[in-house]
């Protein structure tokens, strides 16, 4: 994948200060179209997509709103809690649509295990392929996400 111009307003988007404090790319000193490259990379070697991880974790997020902020057990194995915070995030793509400050914890209870992610997070991976940058506030390793959320290929 090119850096095209596009991109690096994108990444202009992503710096610390412009959406969020810390920004999206944390210490990385990569370009954009490098990152979305690597992360795709590990998905693939896995037979899966970006859409189906993105899936999995709406899936559970959903199941943990029903918990008001205190971990439920949703399905054999996991737990989720899910944390509101006041304000709303826009797509550093420029995606249409704003999303809110919502948080997501879910423990795999046979790998104790967590993650954590938040919404944008999920739209992020489902629309763009980006996990964050090296050393993001929120970076999710891809790896991590398909162990701990036990996400299988289709084939």
């Amino acid at each position: 994948m090119k850096q095209t111009p596009q991109m690096k307003k994108i990444e202009a988007n992503m710096q610390p200060g412009v959406i969020t404090l810390s920004g999206f790319l944390g210490g990385d000193d990569r370009d954009l179209a490098t990152i979305i490259e690597a992360d795709n990379a590990v998905v693939m070697r896995q037979g899966l997509t970006h859409e189906q991880i993105a899936a999995r974790m709406e899936e559970l997020s959903k199941e943990g709103l029903k918990g008001l902020g205190e971990f439920i057990k949703i399905e054999s194995g996991f737990e989720v809690k899910v944390d509101s915070v006041r304000g709303k995030l826009p797509c550093p793509f420029g995606h249409p649509g704003i999303f809110a400050k919502v948080n997501a914890t879910v423990r795999n209870i046979k790998l104790d295990r967590e993650i954590t992610y938040t919404l944008l997070n999920s739209h992020l991976i489902g629309e763009h392929g980006f996990y964050e940058g090296k050393d993001s506030l929120f970076r999710l390793e891809p790896r991590d996400l398909i162990e701990i959320l036990e996400i299988e290929s289709g084939e």
